[in-house]
């Protein structure tokens, strides 16, 4: 026990002659380094809220620059049968770590998986290879989409199902 009052009262001593010294006059750095004064207001802007944003999103649809492309290249699935290819695009269009982009694709899938030929469920594979936030504000028609995209059918059907024109209040589907 004396052992413990010995170190706390030497903590106490060593915490005191660290306080006393500091000159008065130094005064401790503020918590942040933006000023307070900045032009806008959120310290967290939304994607594409602002022009500037807007720019550094944007992304080469010219399949020319592939090589500067900072995106990975999509992994080639040859083989794969319509069964597991239909599994494969459930999964991924529930697993995407977006909410808002997870309920759109999910929904849309469990629509649209069932009456998709072989040809659309590939399509629909090559769109999911892109970044989710260009899906979503592709869908939603906050940002054009590239050409390659621009007149799909799939394209349409998606935005279409982003409207949710029956007013439909959307959950993740089950499994």
């Amino acid at each position: 026990m004396s052992l413990m009052r010995s170190t706390r009262s030497s903590l106490r001593a060593l915490s005191l002659s660290k306080r006393s010294s500091y000159p008065s006059f130094i005064s401790f750095r503020p918590l942040s380094t933006t000023s307070t004064n900045s032009k806008s207001g959120d310290p967290y802007p939304l994607p594409l809220s602002t022009p500037e944003l807007q720019s550094l999103a944007s992304r080469p649809s010219d399949s020319t620059q592939e090589n500067t492309s900072p995106w990975p290249e999509p992994l080639k699935r040859e083989g794969e049968d319509e069964k597991t290819l239909r599994a494969r695009l459930v999964y991924q269009t529930r697993k995407r770590g977006m909410l808002e982009g997870d309920l759109l694709l999910s929904t849309f899938a469990r629509d649209q998986l069932g009456i998709m030929n072989l040809n659309e469920l590939r399509e629909f594979d090559r769109l999911l290879d892109e970044p989710d936030w260009d899906i979503y504000y592709w869908s939603i028609g906050k940002k054009p989409p590239p050409e390659r995209w621009a007149d799909t059918e799939l394209l349409k059907k998606l935005q279409r199902h982003a409207k949710n024109e029956g007013k439909v209040v959307r959950v993740m589907p089950d499994l």
